[in-house]
């Protein structure tokens, strides 16, 4: 069982990989930090100080300007996320996160589902306004 989201934000798509695996980029649209750079192989613990937060996340595959994988979730609730980053015609990036890994025998599968959409439409609006605008107020407004 999988949920996928796309954006398509107006810029090259190696901008918007560094925005992700940068430490100091990623504040300006999703976590408050990052611990280190992300690549292959590492364990990179996320803050949301906003929240009182923190999560690892372990990086499985990176091809820079092109993809990232990563597993986070905890227990049976370990979740795949690719996130796709595919150029298009107008200099433009397509986003295409894919999140894989809910139970579909769980009996609140639905709730889960809307609100992982909800997150990753979050996020990526979050970053098309960071990345094409400047806007770094827009992460950690989102209300449940």
């Amino acid at each position: 069982m999988n949920n996928l989201t796309k954006m398509k934000i107006l810029r090259p798509a190696g901008e918007v990989f560094e925005a992700f695996v940068d430490p100091a980029k990623i504040g300006g649209f999703w976590f408050s930090s990052s611990s280190e750079r992300w690549e292959a192989g590492k364990t990179i613990t996320l803050r949301y100080d906003e929240y009182g937060a923190q999560g690892d996340i372990d990086i499985v595959e990176i091809e820079p300007s092109r993809k990232i994988v990563f597993r986070w979730g905890y227990g049976e609730a370990v979740h795949v996320v690719t996130i796709k980053l595919t150029e298009s015609e107008d200099s433009g990036t397509i986003v295409e996160i894919n999140e894989e890994g809910f139970n579909e025998n769980d009996p609140d599968l639905i709730d889960q589902l809307v609100g992982n959409k909800e997150g990753w439409v979050y996020m990526l609006t979050c970053l098309k306004g960071y990345l094409e605008f400047g806007i770094t107020g827009l992460r950690a407004a989102l209300v449940k």
